[in-house]
Formats: C-alpha cells, structure tokens, sequence
C-alpha cells in the first residue's frame, strides 16, 4: 500500500509539473496572446494611446473574421509609462506568465530596445510599429520594425527643403537626454553636410524645460532660414511659443516625434503652419485600404487615427498573416514566415522586409498643423 501510495503521489507530482510547466507559447492554449507595448501616461502617452486603440481595432477585426489558426486573438495591455525599468518588468510578465506568442511595440526606440533584447534571449517575436531609430533589428532575428526609417526619410526631407523650399542655412537643435534626438540628429547632419546645406547653428535641451529664452534669442541672431529640431512634441511645442513670444520668422521641421496631439494643443498658432513633421502615414488622400480603416476607427472611437493607431493595427494583421502562413503561433516557427514578408498593402502604406528585416516604406509623408488639425502639406517620395 505504501508503495502505491508513493507512485500514485509521484504521478500527481509529474502531471502538475506538466500542467504549470506547459505551453512556452500562446500556441499551445486556446487563445493566442499578443503583449503591447507603449505607454498610456506619462510623457510619450500621445504615442501609446492611440498605438493601443489601433491594435484593439485589428484583433477585433481578426477575431469577428474567425480569428488566428481558428483561435481568438487576445491582446494584453499593461501601461510601461514610457519607463525603461517598467518596460522590462512588463516584458518579463508577458513572456514568463502570459505566454505571449509576440510583442507589439514600443514606439519609441530607447524603449524597443530594451524590450527587444528580453524577446531575442527568450526567442519571442517582437514587432515595433514606432521604433525608428538605429541599432533595433541588429539586437537579434526575432526583432522586426514596420516604420518609416530615418535613415531613408531624412535625406528626402533634407533635399526637399533645400531644392523645394530654398532653405540652405539651417539651425539644429538636439534634446540631449532623449535617445530618440540624440539618435536623430546625426542623420539630419549627415544629410545636410551630403546634400550641400550649411548648419550656422546647433543648441541642446533637457526633455522637461520650459523655458527657452536664451536659445531662441541664440537662434534669433544666428540667421537661419529654418530649424531643424529632433526632440518630442512637448518641448517642439513649448520652443515655438518662445519663438512667437520673440517675433522670430522660422519654421520648425522634424521627425514623427512631433507626431503627438499636445504639439497642437500647447503650440496653439505659435505652430499653427509653422511646424512640419515627416510620417509614413496620413490620413489625407487616402489608399482604399486606408480608407477602410479610417472608415472603421471613427466609428468605433469617434476620432482620427494617426501614425502609431494604423502602424499598431498593421503590425497585428501582418503577425496574424504570418502565423497563418507559417501555420503555427509559435515564435519559432512564425518569425521565418514573418522575414519573407513583400508588398503587404496595410494602411500605412505598403511594407517590404529586406534581409536584415528593415521595412522598406514610401512615400514620406510631410505632416502640418492647419486650423489645430494634422494635414498632409506633401508626399515625397524615398530615392
């Protein structure tokens, strides 16, 4: 008896082990799980908010259509506050307790970066619609992007604004303690020393200043014809009312960093025309896809879209499109189906990945304030 007892009390041990231990993917239960990653509050929340209702959208959509491999879509949303120690904390609980079969996010490329690194070590897929910056799809081949890149968009906007707009002489202004400007700036450097132009002026912010005085009267005497400014939209914001304040004539031109609701509502007509931002998306002249989507996201959140909502609602659809593909949901299986990934219309423009896994995404969009709303001043092509 006793020694049944000992077997019996062996296999019970064994089959919990097996029950708490198994499935290291979504795709061995009957949901597969998709973690985001962005921030709800905090400073990059114009980022994340919006990112969140796009990848809603899309998994809402897949499930009403019979979901992935024939089983529910299931989006978990935890709020990394745009913090580098809760982006790993949240990571770590996504991949170890909830069996994400991959993550969406983060828009930002400091926190993708942190965030990529955990995926790569533990084989989780992970796909950024926002990082832009350098050295993401280099952490490892489980990490891929579907944003427009600076390194192509950069060189058109610069020639754009010399050939189109006659503006040689430029001012650079660089937010020393945001990796996203430090990141940037050089490639707008670059592109200005290559096409020609001349940099008469160069400063440095703090992310969280407010006041701006001794740089714009800086800038003020330095004669540029236009200033190329690299941070976040808040301190784009905040600069502009001090370029007002000083009665300075200059246009402010950056990355899709501008691309937040606040830059509107704190600029107010200091930025009214006199801010233009560069996007890989706009909801302006629409493509018939994007029409669709738009169509879809008023009716749901009685509100416009914008660059992070149609490339978070993208990168869910080409993930589900890849585990169909691949006929898997796990991560090993799916991320090679992922790779091979060509000419995929989504609303965001078309998406090609090359061999590193680095999109290939035209036209640039150039992205203005008309009337507090974003308008599509151009599009550029990428050369």
């Amino acid at each position: 008896m006793k020694k049944r007892l000992a077997v019996l009390l062996c296999v019970v041990m064994m089959l919990t082990l097996v029950v708490g231990c198994g499935g290291n993917s979504s795709n061995n239960e009957d949901v597969i799980k998709l973690g985001y990653l962005g921030a709800k509050t905090g400073s990059v929340a114009n980022y994340g908010i919006p990112a969140e209702k796009g990848m809603k959208l899309a998994i809402e959509e897949l499930n009403e259509n019979g979901g992935v491999l024939g089983k529910e879509l299931v989006g978990i949303y935890e709020d990394n506050k745009g913090e580098n120690s809760d982006v790993a904390i949240i990571v770590d609980k996504y991949i170890s307790r909830d069996k994400v079969a991959a993550l969406v996010g983060d828009p930002c490329t400091g926190l993708t970066k942190v965030a990529a690194d955990l995926a790569q070590k533990n084989e989780i897929v992970i796909f950024s619609p926002g990082a832009t910056g350098d050295g993401v799809v280099e952490i490892g081949d489980y990490v891929f992007r579907n944003t427009l890149l600076d390194i192509f968009a950069v060189p058109a906007v610069v020639e754009w604004m010399i050939e189109e707009k006659g503006w040689g002489n430029m001012a650079v202004i660089t937010t020393l303690d945001i990796g996203y400007s430090t990141d940037l700036t050089p490639v707008f450097k670059k592109a200005i020393d290559e096409k020609g132009a001349k940099i008469v002026f160069e400063d440095t912010i703090n992310s969280g200043e407010t006041d701006f005085t001794a740089q714009v009267t800086k800038l003020k005497n330095a004669k540029a014809d236009v200033l190329v400014f690299t941070g976040y939209y808040t301190e784009a914001a905040l600069f502009m009312n001090e370029v007002k304040k000083q009665n300075l004539d200059i246009v402010l031109v950056g990355g899709d960093g501008l691309y937040g609701q606040d830059l509107a509502k704190l600029g107010q007509n200091a930025v009214e025309e006199r801010v233009i931002f560069y996007c890989g998306f706009s909801s302006d002249q629409p493509s018939p896809e994007t029409a669709e989507f738009l169509e879809k996201y008023r009716a749901k959140f009685n509100e416009d879209p914008d660059m992070f909502s149609a490339q978070y609602y993208d990168a869910v659809m080409i993930l589900a499109k890849a585990m169909e593909d691949a006929g898997s949901a796990d991560p090993k299986v799916f991320r090679n189906e992922l790779a091979k990934l060509k000419d995929y219309p989504g609303v965001s423009g078309n998406t090609t990945f090359r061999e590193d896994r680095e999109p290939i995404k035209s036209p640039v969009c150039l992205i203005t304030i008309k009337d507090g709303e974003f308008t599509l001043l151009e599009q550029i092509d990428v050369k």
